[in-house]
């Protein structure tokens, strides 16, 4: 908590320098307040969205400070049980980005979720770029695990709701320590990218958690995983990644490592256990750019002690497809370029694939939901959306699954 709260005054004293050096130059007639802006509609390699950001910069301060909000409301039902309105302040996110050098980056992002429930570090590293295709990173880096991981922003989405793959499936936003490489090669209409990292990975939270499941996402309470690696070996993460500029893009991901302490002062007290993710995703642009459509599968493989039960499964999956269309795009107000999207959202996680051993049935514990929506983005930084999400869960025994419906009507906006 400590460490926290530290975070916590530091940036505050950081923005506070920042505000205070943009008031006096918006009065200053030399100008030297700059917004370097980003229509978040606009998409570059799911790799480069980390930098692909606004960020406000004052004359020669070598800080440029940047951000994003998150808030919404919703009403929601389960089997015919509400408990009401309930209004949630998401994600508070701060960017902090200094360029050191020629062709040396440091950039971070701080999060504060749910108010200041809890605070992360999603990302705190440095760059340094030998070639285009040869450059070193290294610090608290995010593993480039599919695309949503990488391309989070609550600003670039007209869903409220993160979907299960990136959430259940995948841990959003998983980072760790680590270092490695990546670059990007250019070719008339083409762009390749690569990232490989080695980093600390899960530890044995992925099977002995609260969630009663196999669950990436309780790995990553790893308290330690910005200090040590729980098994002693290094997570890798590699990503390679193809975009044409009038098709769209495509990526292929792949994440592995030993999770459990399989050796203590250098005896062997178990057999190492590794915890694996293969991922793919896309996204394209169509009728003159008017439909959106995006989407990320991912693949998941678990070893799992014998002594556990059949509720922990050792394969998952989870995949989701995003259709946005753009209904309006026009002047509107004193806004030159607004636009109104209608979306559409299908998802579904299973969160023990496979049959049981006594019958050959298949396990249940899978969900899936289809969430409609409306957003309105004024400028290309600010969404306002409306969603209608219908969910059904089924428990690990296959009996008849729960129904949820929730209206959810929120926004998201860089500053």
């Amino acid at each position: 908590m400590k460490t926290y709260m530290f975070i916590y005054k530091i940036a505050f004293v950081i923005l506070s320098i920042m505000l205070s050096l943009s008031t006096r130059a918006q009065t200053d007639t030399t100008k030297t307040l700059q917004r370097l802006a980003i229509d978040s509609n606009r998409q570059k390699l799911n790799m480069d969205a980390v930098y692909n950001r606004p960020f406000l910069s004052v004359g020669k301060l070598p800080v440029a400070l940047g951000g994003y909000l998150e808030a919404n409301t919703q009403y929601q039902v389960t089997d015919g049980v509400s408990d009401g309105f309930s209004f949630q302040a998401r994600r508070l996110t701060l960017f902090m980005s200094s360029t050191i050098a020629r062709k040396i980056k440091f950039l971070s992002e701080i999060e504060f979720e749910d108010g200041t429930k809890e605070i992360n570090i999603e990302f705190a590293a440095m760059d340094i770029e030998f070639h285009p295709m040869l450059n070193f990173r290294g610090g608290i880096i995010m593993n480039p695990i599919g695309a949503f991981n990488q391309n989070h922003d609550g600003p670039r989405w007209d869903f409220i709701d993160r979907p299960f793959v990136a959430t259940a499936i995948i841990p959003t936003t998983l980072a760790s320590a680590g270092f490695g490489i990546h670059g990007k090669h250019f070719a008339n209409n083409w762009v390749l990218g690569y990232e490989t990292y080695l980093t600390n990975g899960f530890d044995d939270h992925i099977i002995s958690n609260t969630d009663g499941r196999t669950s990436l996402a309780a790995g990553k309470i790893n308290p330690l995983r910005f200090e040590e690696s729980n098994s002693g070996l290094p997570m890798f993460t590699g990503k390679f990644a193809v975009r044409n500029r009038k098709i769209g893009e495509a990526g292929i991901s792949y994440m592995t490592g030993v999770y459990n302490k399989w050796k203590l002062d250098d005896i062997k007290i178990d057999n190492k256990r590794h915890a694996s993710v293969l991922a793919f995703d896309f996204n394209t642009s169509i009728f003159k750019n008017r439909l959106s459509l995006m989407g990320e599968l991912a693949k998941v493989w678990v070893v799992v002690p014998d002594a556990y039960t059949q509720q922990y499964g050792q394969q998952q999956l989870g995949i989701y497809l995003d259709a946005i269309y753009t209904v309006l795009q026009r002047k509107i107000s004193d806004w030159d370029n607004a636009k109104l999207n209608a979306g559409l959202r299908i998802e579904y996680a299973d969160f023990n694939q496979g049959t049981f051993n006594e019958n050959g049935k298949n396990i249940g514990d899978h969900v899936w939901a289809i969430i409609p929506a409306i957003a309105f983005r004024p400028v290309g930084s600010t969404v306002l959306r409306f969603n209608y999400r219908f969910e059904q869960q089924t428990d690990l025994l296959g009996n008849p699954p729960a129904n949820t419906a929730a209206f959810q009507f929120g926004f998201s906006t860089y500053f």
